[in-house]
């Protein structure tokens, strides 16, 4: 029965995880693991935007080390690539102590968190990165550690078997997940912070743009940033490297600095629009229009007509369309917006009546 919870749980994550290879995807590929490091702020005062989530930590930040305790469990949540993992970092050196990082998937024996939990030091913050991936087993052995700072440890085998309750320094958890929906209640109930990140505003793009630029010694001007910030779909992660892609077109078919229209020539080579759009965001909103008369249409529907698995359409392609309001979610199915048609130059049905 175990096993197939955790077989079912390891398919629900994974079916929706985002694709690393499109230019727009916030998740983050392999290669850029170096990259991001370097451009990491290290403090909570360098960090740009998520005002309401910084304000919240800020004073949770304080209070623990007026205490001299271990800060309350940190749950973040939210789309991929608006910086979780760097909140996580900031949080340990805020604190001016250890750092430890995981993940849910890495994680497939209940040796593997014993050993990580039993080796923690004072105050020590452990960073799980995607923890809806996290088997069900090891969760419910994370419930004591988190909430007692204690460890149940089963020595031996068969009617021999017995438990040892084992101690653990009080440290600090920080969870990531960019589905907390599938957060078990018990789990979320464990924690005593909860911070959703939000899509950036293009300004906090701007400058993280300009940031970035001047970290990696990348000539650019002001417009040339605005262009970058403006098709990076309210995500830092998009807005780093679709700078890369640009400063390599500046270099070998322009002067080498970026500007306005050596950024707009280059993000055209890459199929990136005005909004940041790519080929999958574009053929999702004319199928809508083309061939469902702008919707509503199903998500199952829509799904087989574009030969995507449902919970990618759900989970990675449509939250952005919808925050920024082209497509809307109704009862009856996805319906295209007035913004959407305009963007086609498509005249939408029912303007000349008056209806719209």
């Amino acid at each position: 029965m175990i096993a197939a919870r955790q077989y079912t749980w390891h398919c629900m994550a994974t079916a929706r995880d985002d694709n690393p290879e499109r230019l727009v995807s916030a998740s983050r590929a392999d290669e850029e693991q170096g990259f991001e490091l370097k451009l990491r702020p290290r403090r909570l005062n360098e960090f740009i935007g998520q005002s309401k989530a910084k304000e919240q930590l800020a004073i949770a930040l304080e209070a623990a080390r007026t205490r001299g305790e271990a800060l309350d469990h940190v749950l973040l949540f939210g789309p991929p690539g608006l910086g979780k993992t760097t909140l996580a970092t900031i949080i340990a050196n805020e604190l001016d102590v250890g750092f430890q990082q995981t993940s849910g998937p890495a994680l497939q024996i209940q040796g593997d968190l014993t050993a990580i939990l039993t080796n923690l030091r004072e105050r020590q913050v452990l960073f799980l990165d995607e923890i809806h991936r996290l088997q069900p087993v090891l969760e419910e052995k994370l419930y004591t550690a988190l909430e007692d700072y204690k460890l149940d440890i089963l020595i031996g085998q068969g009617p021999a078997a017995r438990t040892h309750v084992m101690e653990i320094r009080p440290f600090t958890f920080v969870a990531a997940t960019t589905r907390p929906g599938l957060l078990s209640s018990p789990l979320r109930s464990r924690f005593g912070i909860l911070l959703r990140l939000e899509f950036y505003t293009e300004a906090d793009l701007h400058f993280i743009v300009e940031r970035s630029a001047e970290v990696l010694e990348i000539p650019i001007d002001h417009e040339g940033a605005g262009e970058i910030a403006r098709r990076s779909r309210g995500t830092p992660r998009i807005a780093n490297r679709l700078l890369r892609r640009v400063r390599d077109y500046a270099q070998v078919r322009g002067t080498g600095v970026i500007d306005r229209t050596t950024a707009q020539a280059a993000l055209a080579l890459l199929e990136v629009d005005a909004h940041g759009f790519d080929e999958i965001d574009r053929r999702l909103l004319k199928t809508i229009i083309e061939k469902y008369d702008g919707g509503p249409v199903g998500l199952g529907t829509l799904a087989a007509t574009l030969a995507e698995e449902e919970d990618a359409l759900e989970e990675v392609y449509e939250p952005f369309l919808i925050q920024i309001g082209f497509l809307d979610r109704t009862p009856r199915g996805r319906v295209a917006t007035r913004l959407a048609y305009e963007h086609f130059g498509i005249p939408m049905p029912g303007r000349q009546g008056g209806l719209f």
